[in-house]
């Protein structure tokens, strides 16, 4: 599935991973012995007070989702990173419908970045985590 994804042409690369931490927050981060990973279980606060302050909680936040949602089978941090910085969330990524992720993504970055092509396979995408999560659940 996820070759035929990165095949559809026009379609924004929702698998592709690119660095969505600051060069001193990943030193920070390593200092701390905390992979990237190792955020989606971290607590805002907790991680925010273990920096020193360097992080805000906010900040904690925003990663602590990328790392969430970049674990989504099929999308990489650029577009989790896009995401989270159009102010969606995972449950967002999940359940609004593809075309509501893509507007928003479009309207926060103020150009389009998520065109018709990239709306389908997110709703795609969508499809396969809904059937995955029913197949857990029986």
């Amino acid at each position: 599935m996820t070759a035929q994804l990165k095949s559809l042409p026009g379609t924004f690369p929702l698998h592709e991973d690119k660095p969505f931490t600051s060069e001193s927050e990943w030193m920070i981060l390593k200092l701390l012995c905390r992979s990237l990973d190792s955020l989606a279980d971290a607590d805002a606060d907790e991680l925010a007070h273990a920096t020193g302050g360097q992080f805000s909680v906010e900040r904690c936040r925003e990663l602590i989702a990328i790392v969430r949602i970049s674990q989504l089978q099929g999308l990489g941090s650029w577009m989790a990173r896009l995401i989270v910085e159009a102010g969606l969330s995972e449950q967002d990524a999940l359940n609004l419908p593809a075309e509501e992720l893509s507007e928003r993504i479009n309207t926060h970055m103020g150009y389009t970045i998520c065109n018709t092509a990239t709306s389908r396979a997110l709703a795609n995408l969508q499809t396969r985590w809904h059937n995955e999560t029913e197949q857990e659940e029986q």
